[in-house]
């Protein structure tokens, strides 16, 4: 496994090497070793929860107020276009949205530090998404960004076939 930096301070990519034979494949999908040696705490993630989304289906963008939310993301079945924006007003790279694809072929996963918003697209029949979470869901701390504000502009890959209510109704980007 190696890890890449991304264009967003913070934000990595953990890149297994899946091992393929006659009977299919093996690979690793964490390693606390190489995550504590950039700076991760494995430890600190307390809930795994998983999506499952049909093509064309959009969720986020998703954030956490306060102290904000750690994820490990990948996509166990299937592909997404998973974009990360930047929203730490301290951060060299405020604003910047970055998008990734993560799939069931490459096993990549993505590090969103805190501070962030998250969001991904389906772009497989079927694509299940395994988050690993830092802190204990507080609805009351939940924030929405639309996903298609002019400012971020967004090139979302497919035509949105649904979204959320909550989703339809995120407030636009509005940096400070």
């Amino acid at each position: 496994m190696h890890v890449r930096t991304t264009s967003i301070d913070g934000v990595l990519l953990f890149v297994p090497t899946p091992h393929h034979d006659s009977r299919g494949l093996f690979t690793r999908t964490f390693d606390a070793t190489i995550a504590a040696e950039h700076g991760i705490d494995p430890n600190s993630f307390i809930q795994d929860s998983q999506s499952r989304s049909r093509q064309g289906v959009l969720r986020g963008l998703h954030g956490r107020s306060g102290r904000g939310e750690a994820k490990l993301v990948r996509c166990a079945h299937g592909a997404v276009s998973d974009v990360v924006v930047d929203a730490r007003p301290d951060s060299p790279t405020f604003g910047h949205h970055e998008m990734f694809r993560l799939d069931d072929e490459t096993f990549t996963h993505l590090y969103i530090p805190p501070g962030m918003l998250h969001g991904f697209q389906a772009l497989t029949p079927i694509a299940d998404v395994c988050y690993r979470i830092d802190r204990p869901h507080d609805p009351r701390e939940d924030i929405a960004v639309r996903y298609d504000d002019p400012t971020l502009a967004i090139d979302w890959p497919l035509p949105v076939t649904e979204i959320s209510g909550r989703d339809l109704a995120a407030g636009p980007w509005q940096p400070s």
